[in-house]
């Protein structure tokens, strides 16, 4: 009986499948094509063979053949490399012109190859490499007297530095205008909190970057600026009204399309009730309202049609827990595309051959979409048009070398010249914002002893060494705040004339580490809770034991109202990017030195070689 009921069911099966297949047209190859172009994967790491449940961690540093025959089977349209993926001048090189040479082979266009390359604290070239600056929120306290000279420069030095390497698409500038002081994903990534500054800047910098031939997505619309969520690990929400919308969180990308024609626009993982407070069911079956990159009526209705925007809507990445966590890939992908986005960036992870067959079914499901009516198909050819578009009016193209060493040579004279070098530490001295000083600095002659009280060895090393090569009569010496967790922290402080304490606040967030591959990294992060409280804890007893104090703010200096009762003296610099520098010395011994940019201008304030001439682009109270 049982033999008989399990042919049954095979029987029925078949006549099922039989039925289903037939009433199936066959699908059109060119649809596939057309879906292809509008995807762009990432290859951060691939393994030939991956043992079940066992997670590739291999970076992608040399195409392999498998990546470089699926590129060519396929016809997608992109790329996006990570800083694994990036690792010295020729190897960029090379693997930027094997992916366009694996597009070439099979006639297909040539590849939009993309990075966050923001500056500051997203960068994926190699921080000894490329020119890194010191990010969005110091441009902004350049602004008052410089005006957008430093968006302009950094703009054109990234752009020049991808474009030596041939990436042709930079996911920057980050143009939301960040209102909320307790923002864990972008902060110092913003310009400021005053619209029209970040509208002014963020155009300045697209439009130098796109000058040296790099497509510049402005991100991330329609703005994340007052978010309390990152749209990495969950969905957030933003409950601004139409006025505060078009004055605040739209006006950035309103101006960029009226005054420069961005190339890209990339979405936020968002939801805008004001703008669109439709519900769908989420794959788990709850309700929810849209989010930003699965709407039509912010994509389509108001950016395009109201909006005016010509160029290309880019999703963010759709591996993110705002979208991963409420729909499956396809769907994702339907989803966006049906709401108005141009391209897919990142629609299912590719770590081994075995994801190949899942890139091809999700590239033939989303095709019986558009053969069906579900998505339609004039939409569709518009769009791949726009995105041809794109590529035509950059020439991304010409980026392509003939010669992999002479490009190599060029690249090497251009990536951290010292030119670019000279402009990072010019944006690094007029950031710097002097937010209190009562006497503090420049040092008098009675201040010899300073000791410090720093995140980690690193920034030891770097203000130490910035300190002793402008004043070698210095006695310094200094405690890692991430290594002494049960050591007495005052002993060091009772014989020095002057201390000084640093903080970075907030945390990492997962853009600056990379992406979803690094969630498990991140939530392992230790809490800052209590080295924050430690850090606060010396300064009170520092200024409870009459020491002059000065307080600096490496980052976004939203803390800075916590530590002023007990400080002297206040910088904030946005920003701590160092350089490593190795070398052997007499000894033999390998050492490594640590300089950064930030840690020069503070070095120079103190021995009264700078003014700090920032102005804070943000209200802290």
């Amino acid at each position: 009986m049982g033999h008989l009921l399990r042919n049954y069911w095979w029987i029925l099966g078949f006549i099922l499948f039989t039925v289903s297949c037939a009433t199936l047209k066959p699908l059109d190859p060119h649809l596939q094509h057309q879906v292809a172009q509008k995807l762009m994967i990432d290859i951060r790491y691939f393994c030939d063979e991956l043992p079940e449940g066992k997670r590739c961690t291999n970076p992608v540093t040399k195409l392999p053949e498998a990546l470089a025959k699926l590129i060519a089977d396929t016809g997608v349209g992109g790329v996006i490399l990570f800083a694994e993926n990036l690792q010295d001048i020729p190897q960029m090189v090379s693997l930027n012109k094997d992916l366009q040479n694996a597009a070439s082979t099979q006639g297909h266009p040539a590849l939009l190859i993309a990075v966050d390359q923001e500056g500051g604290r997203v960068m994926r070239l190699p921080k000894h490499l490329g020119t890194g600056f010191s990010g969005n929120m110091a441009i902004g306290a350049t602004a008052d007297k410089h005006g957008t000279f430093f968006a302009t420069e950094s703009g054109t030095i990234i752009g020049k530095e991808l474009a030596a390497l041939g990436i042709n698409v930079n996911f920057a500038p980050t143009v939301d205008v960040n209102v909320n002081p307790e923002n864990p994903v972008i902060n110092v990534r913003s310009f400021g909190e005053f619209p029209q500054q970040v509208a002014e800047l963020g155009l300045a910098q697209a439009s130098a970057m796109q000058a040296q031939g790099v497509i510049a997505a402005l991100k991330h619309f329609p703005g994340h600026g007052d978010t309390s969520v990152d749209s990495h690990t969950g969905l957030p929400r933003v409950d601004h009204d139409l006025e505060t919308i078009n004055r605040v969180d739209l006006k950035p990308f309103q101006h960029a399309i009226e005054h420069g024609a961005p190339g890209m626009i990339m979405t936020a993982h968002i939801q805008f009730p004001q703008l669109d407070d439709t519900e769908f069911q989420a794959k788990d079956g709850s309700s929810t309202i849209l989010p930003a990159t699965m709407s039509r009526k912010i994509l389509t209705e108001h950016l395009r049609n109201k909006m005016g925007f010509k160029g290309v809507i880019v999703t963010d990445a759709l591996n993110m827990a705002g979208i991963a966590h409420y729909y499956d890939q396809t769907e994702a992908v339907i989803q966006t595309f049906d709401a108005g986005a141009d391209i897919a960036l990142m629609p299912l992870p590719i770590r081994s051959p075995k994801d190949f067959k899942k890139l091809k079914r999700l590239i033939k499901k989303v095709a019986y979409a558009i053969q069906s009516g579900r998505l339609n198909q004039q939409e569709v050819v518009q769009s791949v048009t726009r995105i041809q578009q794109l590529r035509s009016d950059f020439k991304i193209q010409a980026l392509i070398p003939n010669d992999v060493n002479m490009a190599s040579d060029i690249a090497t004279q251009v990536l951290g010249n010292d030119a670019h070098r000279d402009i990072e530490q010019q944006l690094a001295d007029a950031a710097v914002v002097n937010i209190k000083n009562e006497g503090v600095f420049p040092l008098s002659e009675k201040i010899n002893k300073i000791h410090m009280y720093m995140p980690d060895k690193t920034k030891c090393m770097a203000l130490t060494f910035a300190l002793k090569s402008r004043n070698a009569e210095l006695s310094i010496s200094c405690t890692s705040m991430a290594s002494a967790v049960n050591s007495p922290l005052m002993d060091d402080a009772n014989n020095a004339d002057l201390i000084i304490s640093a903080d970075i606040s907030p945390r990492q967030s997962m853009a600056e580490l990379g992406g979803m591959d690094d969630i498990n990294r991140w939530q392992q992060r230790p809490s800052s809770d209590d080295q924050t409280a430690r850090l606060m804890s010396v300064t009170q007893q520092a200024k409870v034991l009459g020491k002059q104090t000065l307080f600096i703010s490496l980052r976004a200096p939203y803390n800075v109202p916590e530590y002023a009762p007990f400080a002297d003296a206040i910088l904030a610099t946005f920003a701590y990017n160092l350089h490593p520098n190795s070398y052997v010395d007499d000894y033999g011994r390998l050492v490594t030195e640590y300089s950064g940019t930030s840690f020069n201008a503070i070095a120079d304030i103190l021995t009264g070689n700078l003014m700090p001439t920032g102005k804070l682009p943000i209200s802290i109270h």
